[in-house]
């Protein structure tokens, strides 16, 4: 596979995204990059095989898109405020079953420090998770299940 420059792929449509296909971690690094940066965190969420100790079988997620989206765009701009350096945020989100060790959220930063682009990746996955109207439905190992809203969910 080969990445593009993320100046010829730095589109809002591309940096922030709601999907059922899986994630791309290059993708999301080379939307992030920029030649102004230092440092491009990416975080990685991914599914887990319990919960709280419980076994997991899979989860489902689901999103109200556009407000999502939005949520997501608002996250960019308080990061900016709080780090003006920040060069580029990106935020990909799956949605429907996900099986054990794939990728739910990337979130990838570009600034020219380190310490700012792990500052602001560690804001906006958090920000994400309490302020996204994304839910996720776990289903165990036993055959129950329950929906979660992400804001309830561990850090």
């Amino acid at each position: 596979m080969s990445v593009q420059p993320a100046s010829a792929v730095d589109t809002h449509r591309d940096r922030f995204k709601l999907t059922f296909a899986p994630l791309d971690l290059a993708e999301v690094y080379a939307l992030a990059d920029a030649p102004a940066n230092g440092a491009v965190v990416v975080m990685s969420g991914m599914v887990r095989d319990n919960t709280q100790g419980r076994p997991v079988s899979y989860l489902e997620y689901q999103a109200y898109n556009p407000m999502a989206i939005a949520v997501f765009e608002q996250i960019e701009q308080q990061a900016r405020q709080q780090w003006p350096n920040v060069t580029r945020l990106v935020v990909h989100h799956r949605t429907g079953r996900l099986q054990i060790g794939e990728i739910s959220v990337l979130v990838g930063v570009g600034c020219p420090h380190r310490r700012e682009a792990f500052e602001a990746c560690q804001f906006a996955i958090d920000t994400l998770k309490h302020n996204a109207p994304i839910w996720k439905k776990e289903h165990w190992a036993d055959g129950a299940s329950s929906w979660v809203s992400i804001g309830d969910c561990e850090r």
